[in-house]
């Protein structure tokens, strides 16, 4: 792997960086931009947004430890600077070494696809999400969309 991979809009992000022997994994949720369908719908410390974004965290862990890659935490400085806002962000990152090829792609479209199903389910909405898939550009869209429909 060469270049970056990254699907950001501002919302979310996930972006793959390539490492000595790997690649660095950063993500983050703008809590900021789910509060309209998370507010009222959680403890305390229990933000459906930080916590989908923690599991999905764990399921790639798992997923590169199925394909022979092992992930390795605290790879956080590389990933300093890539929110594309100055609104409150939360983040993980992981250091994946010796991924197979074609990985880093996977795990993009893999947070991609499962990050508002985790939410959805968290906070109990019931939304039809779309399967599949979509641009950065036009997930952002059905974001904006939940939290019109679903919003407090």
């Amino acid at each position: 792997m060469k270049d970056p991979l990254e699907y950001i809009n501002d919302a979310l992000y996930f972006v793959v960086l390539p490492a000595r022997d790997g690649f660095v994994y950063c993500s983050g949720v703008n809590i900021s931009q789910f509060l309209p369908i998370t507010r009222g719908r959680h403890k305390a410390m229990s933000n459906p947004a930080i916590r989908g974004l923690q599991i999905i965290n764990l399921e790639i862990r798992t997923m590169a430890l199925t394909e022979g890659a092992t992930p390795v935490s605290g790879a956080g400085q590389q990933c300093r600077g890539i929110a594309p806002t100055d609104d409150i962000w939360y983040t993980e990152s992981l250091y994946i070494k010796d991924p197979p090829e074609g990985f880093a792609e996977r795990v993009v479209v893999h947070a991609a696809t499962s990050i508002l199903g985790k939410i959805n389910k968290a906070i109990m909405l019931g939304a039809d999400l779309p399967e599949g898939f979509l641009p950065p550009e036009r997930l952002y869209s059905v974001i904006q969309g939940l939290c019109r429909q679903y919003g407090s």
